[in-house]
């Protein structure tokens, strides 16, 4: 982070007034490995005040000046104290019906106590997600800003705490064209600060990274691990550092402890300059859809102490086939937004779990969380419960691929979601975008992060839901020469009324690698009747499930599917009297309760799948080759 430099300008003559607060940006640099730490948690009730004109930055109200330099009292356009209140984590939009369509900027503030416990420890502000842009102010001093509504942004406060404190957040979710993703979505903008805020104490010398998972070489008998080390700066050689900046520790050589008890390993790893890294012989259940093993683990090092639940399988590609942990599987998937008709885009832990077994009701083993990271606990939910995902960054349609900026908010946000779940045996691949026009300027965009998320991550494959090619009829996207399995988008019978294409472009296409039909649908409002070929009825999205079904049976690269979608889902594109501000693609109504046919098309297919898989020898997708 730079050097935050205040500018006593007036607001009123000021045109660049979000200038000053550019500089701190919070990114995955910024991250520490937060699982098993004792956390503090500012949810609950808050103060807010609507702020479309940005006047809280503009006159810099978190200095709080009441007086001038004579004592006199000044006017001041803020009461905070005074203000409504809002129980947070919530996304504003369905906090207040005033709210529903507002997009802009808001203004949290709440007070809390503080003890410091240690004179050494130091201290860091996560706020699990805020869209789009928050800006973070601690006690009348700007803190930092962060970009990306959907990954975490971690603040370090250390120094910065008193007895009694003011923290004030700004929540931005104004649509920019340069922003990713940008102004055109096909998704409902929700507003807020809609995930956890915590304050986290941890010792000077901290664990920033854990990282472990069997190494991918097919023996099922390696665990890797990965420590990383971060330091207040005035614990290295650099006298002119600032304390608070966190660095890596380079002071002598460490080590570091692994502990799974299960599997009785208690491990040492040596620590050189921050870093350190272990293969140990091991040989645990492997995690799979069927059976979701997880193990315990515990990692300490000084006095810091960390810990986690992970399970241990291997995914990988070979020619066209998708195997884990050795062996071919099928992913029976769907997609999914992060939604709730009662919460917008922060549903409860119920709901999220209703969506994990709503999923498996169907016939899942895959799941597709589109169209952006979704909160945390999903992937935590589907390691417990035996569900694979498919997590996904939001470079959707159109962004400004030339503009380097767009490209680094991009990359930072595919890094912070690769490092927050990077212990998640559930999540198998990461995408780096969503339905860009095979462009020149999109090529070099997408490759950059495509080579990204494999410089990072070994582990896993690299994908992207990619759009047919109807000049050629086939699948012919230049991206998909630098991932790892093809996604598509395809909506035949429907965006693309001429369905005997689909079989046409399958016979015109011969990919090298496995397919994913990332998406495919339609359209039907729930209890709204007619013919089979009536667009917007519940029989006509069934008869389109049914001729998708049969197509595809016979289409030997494609290895799963995830259809567009699983419940309907607010979206302001969507005007007609079936749609009614909602895309009705799902497979159940917006609250979950009503399932439409063709749902049960999709089920009795994917139990077809897997009692075929079942039968086939014993020889289980999924199933680890003991």
């Amino acid at each position: 982070m730079k050097k935050y430099t205040q500018k006593n300008v007036s607001d009123i003559n000021l045109e660049d007034y979000l200038g000053e607060y550019e500089d701190l940006q919070a990114t995955a640099d910024d991250m520490i490995f937060d699982s098993g730490r004792r956390k503090e948690s500012l949810n609950g009730i808050w103060h807010y005040a609507v702020d479309q004109y940005d006047t809280c930055i503009r006159q810099h109200w978190f200095e709080e000046r009441y007086l001038d330099r004579d004592g006199n009292t000044l006017p001041v356009d803020y009461s905070f104290d005074e203000w409504p209140t809002m129980q947070l984590p919530c996304c504003w939009n369905t906090e207040k019906e005033q709210f529903l369509l507002y997009e802009g900027s808001m203004i949290f503030t709440r007070t809390f106590r503080w003890t410091t416990e240690d004179k050494e420890e130091r201290v860091f502000l996560k706020i699990g997600a805020a869209n789009y842009i928050c800006r973070v102010f601690l006690n009348k001093e700007y803190v930092g800003m962060h970009r990306g509504g959907s990954t975490p942004a971690y603040f370090e406060v250390t120094g910065r705490l008193q007895a009694e404190n003011r923290i004030l957040i700004q929540a931005d979710s104004t649509r920019r064209p340069e922003q990713v993703p940008t102004e055109n979505t096909d998704w409902f903008n929700y507003g807020g600060i809609y995930r956890d805020i915590e304050l986290i104490r941890v010792p000077r010398v901290c664990v920033k990274r854990f990282q472990i998972a069997l190494v991918p070489d097919g023996t099922f008998s390696k665990i890797k691990v990965r420590v990383q080390l971060s330091a207040p700066k005035t614990l290295c050689t650099d006298a002119n550092a600032e304390s608070t900046q966190p660095t890596l520790c380079p002071h002598g050589n460490l080590s570091a402890t692994l502990r799974i008890p299960e599997l009785n390993i208690c491990a040492e790893i040596p620590v050189q300059n921050g870093f350190g890294e272990l293969i140990i012989d091991a040989a645990p259940k492997l995690w799979s859809p069927e059976n979701p093993k997880l193990y315990e683990v515990f990692l300490s090092c000084g006095g810091d102490v960390v810990s986690d639940t992970v399970g241990f399988r291997e995914i990988r590609v070979r020619g066209r086939d998708i195997l884990l942990n050795g062996w071919p599987i099928y992913l029976r998937g769907i997609s999914c937004h992060e939604e709730s008709v009662r919460y917008g885009k922060a549903p409860s832990d119920e709901e999220r779990l209703e969506t994990i077994l709503l999923a498996k009701e169907l016939g899942c083993n895959f799941m597709r969380l589109a169209h952006y990271p979704h909160d945390e606990r999903m992937a935590r939910l589907a390691d417990r419960e035996g569900l694979l995902l498919w997590e996904e960054i939001p470079v959707y349609w159109a962004v400004r691929f030339r503009r380097e900026e767009t490209y680094e908010d991009a990359e930072n946000q595919l890094r912070e979601l690769i490092l927050r779940d990077w212990n998640r045996a559930s999540v198998i691949i990461w995408s780096v975008g969503n339905e860009n026009a095979d462009s020149d300027e999109r090529l070099a965009f997408m490759k950059r992060l495509a080579d990204c998320a494999h410089a990072i991550d070994e582990t896993r494959m690299v994908s992207a839901a990619c759009l047919v090619s109807f000049e050629k009829l086939a699948i012919a996207d230049r991206l998909a020469e630098y991932l790892d399995i093809i996604g598509l988008n395809e909506y035949f019978g429907w965006y693309s009324p001429d369905f005997n294409q689909l079989p046409r472009l399958f016979a015109n296409s011969s990919p090298q690698k496995p397919v994913i039909i990332t998406e495919l649908g339609a359209d039907a409002m729930p209890g709204h009747h007619g013919t089979r070929t009536d667009k917007g009825t519940e029989e006509y999205q069934a008869y389109v499930y049914e001729r998708q079904v049969e197509t595809l049976q016979g289409i030997s690269y494609v290895k799963g599917l995830t259809p567009w979608i699983l419940f309907d889902f607010r979206c302001p594109r969507r005007t007609s009297v079936i749609q009614g501000y909602y895309n009705r693609k799902g497979l159940l109504s917006p609250d979950k309760k009503y399932k439409k046919p063709a749902f049960f098309i999709l089920q009795n297919y994917y139990r077809g799948i897997a009692g075929s898989a079942l039968s086939d020898g014993g020889n289980v997708p999924g199933s680890a080759a003991e």
